[in-house]
Parts: structure tokens; C-alpha cells; sequence
């Protein structure tokens, strides 16, 4: 068995960190940015939090939650929108826009498969988000716009049911952007389905809310696993006692996507034409 030199593996790293870190240097590195991405996220705290707190202003429980449980799950959502939103555009590498300008190729050119380029990519935008996420978590619980959860089983839970939830988020996007070898050009088809996706996730308001007919559709769909569960976890809408089951299911839905997109990679690498020298 041929054995990799002693530098091998810290120059893996070294690249692979590189590679990760793209998103977060393209804002760090541009202070304008950064302020940007701050101002705009905690005016969405701010208004998400006096809407919620003016709708159940004149109720005390309502779809089996209080008031401090609804803002606390309108707050987490806000930030893990926060998480799902770092914008590649800027920086044109986004799958869509590489598709137009033809540059996709180089992708499948590289010594490191696109598969892989694009699972690093989004770890370290996730990673990135993720401490935005927290740093507006700390904030909001010092201020009392978010409570702490009720134990630290609840606690840990819910992180595991977070991490599977990225997981399965993470073939689902996946999913969307390797539509674009087949429909070339659907920047409204991506916007409907992203914007399908936050709906039936629980983004833009829990799904508990929505009528019986629509959560038992959205029960059949991965996407609810992807936000709607943690947050219910955190907040105590799903006990600790049920919750197993439903990380069962995040594991056997992010287990199904992640088969489902390595078989579609590979049939988009045959899409794939290089013409020229």
C-alpha cells in the first residue's frame, strides 16, 4: 500500500479550507458588506419579534403554543434563514450562473470532483452562518427575545435534530441547483422552488398554523425536516419523548437525498460538453 508524504495531509486541509472559506472571506474582506448583513439582520430580529409579540397581544395560547414560544421560533427561523441565504451570486459561482457562462466545465476539469468542491463550498457557507446565527441568538436571549430551552437534553436534541435538518437542507438545495443541467436557464423555477422550500419548512410562519389538509402533505415532504422539527423541539411543540421518531425520519430522508444526488451528479456530468483546447 503506497504511503502519502508527510505534507500530504496538511495541504489537503489547507485546500479544502480555502475552498470553504470563500463565501466568509467575500464578506469579511469588504466592510460594507459585513455592516450590510448585520443592519439587515437585526432589522428582521427587530420586526419579527413586534409582529409576533402585536399577534398574540390580545391571546394567550393558540395551535397549542404561548406567546414567548411563537417569538422564539420566529426569532430561530429568522436566523437559520440567516444560515440558508449566503450569497455566492456576488462572487459568480453559484451553479446557475456557471451554467450560463459556460465555466461549469471547469468544475468537472479539476483534480477535486464538483461533488465534492460543492459539499465544501456549502459547509463553510453553513459554518459561516452559522455563527451569525449565534451571535444573533446571544443577542436576542440577552435582550429576553428568546428563552433558553427548557433542559439541557432539550438542548442537545435539538442540536442533533439541527444537524440532521442542515443535512437534509443541504440535498435539497443540492437537488435545485443540479436542475440546471437539464433546464439551463430557470432563475424563476429555482425562485419557486427556494421560496417552496422556506414555505414548507416552517420559515415563514410554523407549520402548525396552516390547515390539516396542508400539514399532512408537507408529513410526506422532506422539507419540514429541514427547520420545522428542530424549532419545535427547541420550543417544546414536540416533546422529548416523540422526538426519536422524528429524527428517524430526518435520518432516512437526508440518508434518501444523499443517494438520490450522487446518482444525479453523475448523470450531470454526462451533460457536461468541453469543445476546444
Amino acid at each position: 500500500m503506497a504511503k502519502t508524504s508527510p505534507g500530504f495531509w496538511p495541504v489537503v486541509l489547507s485546500r479544502a479550507w480555502g475552498i470553504a472559506a470563500i463565501s466568509a472571506l467575500g464578506e469579511l474582506l469588504v466592510p460594507p458588506r459585513l455592516t450590510a448583513v448585520a443592519l439587515r439582520l437585526a432589522v428582521q430580529l427587530f420586526l419579527v419579534v413586534c409582529l409576533w409579540r402585536g399577534l398574540y397581544a390580545h391571546t394567550g395560547v393558540t395551535a397549542g403554543i404561548d406567546r414567548e414560544q411563537a417569538v422564539g421560533y420566529a426569532v430561530l427561523a429568522t436566523l437559520a434563514i440567516r444560515m440558508r441565504s449566503i450569497d455566492r451570486s456576488t462572487g459568480r459561482d453559484t451553479v446557475l450562473q456557471h451554467m450560463n457562462f459556460g465555466t461549469i466545465v471547469y468544475w468537472f476539469l479539476r483534480p477535486l470532483t464538483p461533488r465534492h468542491y460543492y459539499a465544501l463550498r456549502a459547509v463553510g457557507d453553513q459554518l459561516y452562518g452559522f455563527v451569525w446565527a449565534l451571535a444573533g441568538y446571544l443577542v436576542c436571549w440577552a435582550v429576553g427575545a428568546v428563552e433558553l430551552p427548557g433542559s439541557g437534553r432539550v438542548l442537545t436534541v435539538f442540536l442533533l435534530s439541527l444537524l440532521l435538518g442542515q443535512w437534509v437542507l443541504y440535498h435539497v438545495m443540492l437537488m435545485i441547483d443540479l436542475m440546471c443541467f437539464w433546464t439551463l436557464r430557470n432563475n424563476a423555477a429555482l425562485l419557486i422552488l427556494q421560496f417552496t422550500q422556506n414555505l414548507l419548512s416552517g420559515v415563514y410562519a410554523p407549520l402548525w398554523f396552516f390547515p390539516a389538509w396542508f400539514v399532512t402533505v408537507s408529513s410526506f415532504l422532506p422539507f419540514q425536516y429541514s427547520l420545522n422539527v428542530p424549532l419545535s423541539i427547541y420550543i417544546g411543540r414536540i416533546p422529548l419523548g416523540a422526538a426519536p421518531r422524528y429524527l428517524m425520519y430526518q435520518v432516512l430522508w437526508g440518508a434518501g437525498l444523499a443517494l438520490c444526488t450522487r446518482w444525479l451528479w453523475h448523470r450531470s456530468a454526462r451533460r457536461v460538453i468541453s469543445q476546444g483546447g
